[in-house]
């Protein structure tokens, strides 16, 4: 089977895996969490993308990846990281809201960007040449979608089904109170 196919076909799982990992265990934990407590584990775990940097580090990827895919995906991810903990940070105060968007909005379009620049080089014809990175962009990048999909809804204060059912049964959940961040 040729690289592309294997790669994308390990993405999709990647993606697909995380998102029932999400919709069954994520979710249902964090939306039952005060806001803005419900943000802090999404926050912590991009706190970690401060592992983008292998991207540059020798070793781990080969010498002749792109150092235009390399360098905006690296460094993407580590100001996605002290975007993540400065939100953690704040989150409590007035300002942690703007900062939480600021780095959620930034975090997806990183992410994005990179998976863009990888098949403007196409990356995928030359997988090999990610080495131990293959493994951040298969099993990591995908739970990193999903976490931001996540924060998006939380930001937003998109009430659940379950939201929906309790504020029908007369116990009122307001949309200030759903989305309240700072």
């Amino acid at each position: 089977m040729p690289f592309p196919v294997l790669f994308a076909i390990s993405v999709a799982f990647g993606l697909a895996v995380w998102g029932a990992v999400a919709g069954n265990y994520i979710w249902p934990a964090l939306r039952e969490r005060p806001s803005p407590g419900n943000l802090k584990p999404i926050l912590l775990l991009h706190g970690f993308r401060f592992l983008g940097l292998a991207f540059i580090l020798p070793g781990i990827v080969s010498p002749d990846l792109p150092t235009a895919f390399s360098r905006p995906v690296a460094y993407g991810d580590l100001i996605t990281a002290i975007l993540a903990l400065l939100a953690l940070a704040t989150l409590a105060s007035p300002i942690g809201t703007a900062v939480t968007w600021v780095f959620n909005i930034f975090g997806t379009a990183d992410l994005l960007y990179g998976f863009y620049l990888g098949g403007r080089l196409s990356l995928p014809d030359n997988v090999g040449m990610l080495g131990a990175g293959y493994f951040i962009l298969a099993a990591y990048v995908p739970l990193l979608l999903i976490t931001h999909g996540l924060a998006f809804r939380i930001l937003l204060g998109w009430r659940t089904p379950v939201s929906r059912v309790r504020s029908a049964q007369g116990t009122p959940l307001s949309r200030s109170s759903a989305c309240e961040v700072g």
